[in-house]
C-alpha cells in the first residue's frame, strides 16, 4: 500500500488569518444626542456641565465611536470636546458608530503586522471564517504583502485562488 504524503504540509506556504487581528476591545458609543435640548440644539454651558459631571471610567479600554444619531447640526467643537474626555480612558476613539470604529481598529491591527516575517515566502489568506473580514481587510492585507511576497493566495491551502506572483 502506497503512503499517503500530505503535501499541503510540505508546501511551504504559510496560512494568514485575517480574524486574528479583530479589535479586542469593546466597542461603544457616546451619543451626543442624549445632551442636546429638545433633541435639537446643542447649549455650550449645559453641554460642557453635562460632560464635566459624566462618569468617564465606563468607557475605559474601550474603542469608542463618537456619533450624534439626532437630526441636529452639532458644532465640531462639540466632537472635539467629547474626544478630549475620551482620549485619556478609552483604548481608541474616533468619529463614526461601531460597525466604523471596528473596521479602523481591524484595519489599524491589520497595518501593525510585522511585514518582514513574510518576505519571499508563499502566503495563503484564509478565506473563511466564523466572522468574515470584510473587503477592507483584504485590501490592506493585500496593499502591505504585495511588495514583500514570493506569491499570495487567497483561500485555504488545499485550494488556493492565485493573487499575486513576484516575477
Amino acid at each position: 500500500m502506497e503512503e499517503i504524503v500530505n503535501k499541503v504540509a510540505q508546501s511551504g506556504l504559510i496560512t494568514l488569518d485575517l480574524e486574528d487581528y479583530y479589535p479586542k476591545e469593546e466597542i461603544v458609543e457616546f451619543d451626543l444626542k442624549q445632551y442636546l435640548f429638545m433633541e435639537l440644539i446643542l447649549k455650550e454651558k449645559d453641554f460642557r456641565a453635562a460632560l464635566q459631571s459624566l462618569d468617564w471610567e465606563q468607557y475605559r479600554n474601550k474603542n469608542v465611536g463618537i456619533i450624534c444619531t439626532a437630526d441636529a447640526v452639532i458644532p465640531f467643537w462639540a466632537y472635539m470636546l467629547v474626544m478630549t474626555y475620551l482620549s485619556p480612558v478609552a483604548h481608541f476613539a474616533a468619529f463614526g458608530d461601531k460597525k466604523h470604529i471596528h473596521q479602523v481598529q481591524f484595519i489599524k491591527n491589520i497595518a501593525a503586522i510585522d511585514v518582514n516575517e513574510y518576505l519571499d515566502k508563499r502566503v495563503v489568506i484564509k478565506g473563511c471564517g466564523d466572522q468574515g473580514a470584510g473587503e477592507a481587510a483584504y485590501v490592506e492585507i493585500t496593499r502591505l504583502l504585495t511588495p514583500v511576497v514570493k506569491s499570495l493566495m487567497y483561500g485555504e491551502p488545499c485550494s488556493t485562488v492565485p493573487i499575486y506572483k513576484k516575477k
